[in-house]
């Protein structure tokens, strides 16, 4: 890393270098974890997800309904 007029690596370029770094170990750290988790559970997981997110959606629908015909009725 070429160094600035301070005597200093350029902060843009470490960053970089840094967030490159960062996403490695995390790439690194994600495929190690999958490797304990047996597939039926990753699957099952997903499925979840997906259900709390209806759910949520439920909720927010009925919640806007109420809104709505208070300002309307």
């Amino acid at each position: 890393m070429p160094d600035n007029e301070h005597g200093t690596a350029d902060y843009g370029e470490r960053f970089r270098e840094a967030c490159g770094h960062a996403k490695e170990a995390s790439s690194s750290l994600r495929r190690s974890i999958e490797e304990l988790i047996p597939p039926g559970f990753i699957e099952h997981r997903r499925a979840a997800r997906r259900e709390m997110l209806l759910a949520l959606r439920s909720l927010l629908d009925a919640a806007i309904e109420r809104g709505d015909k208070r300002t309307t009725g």
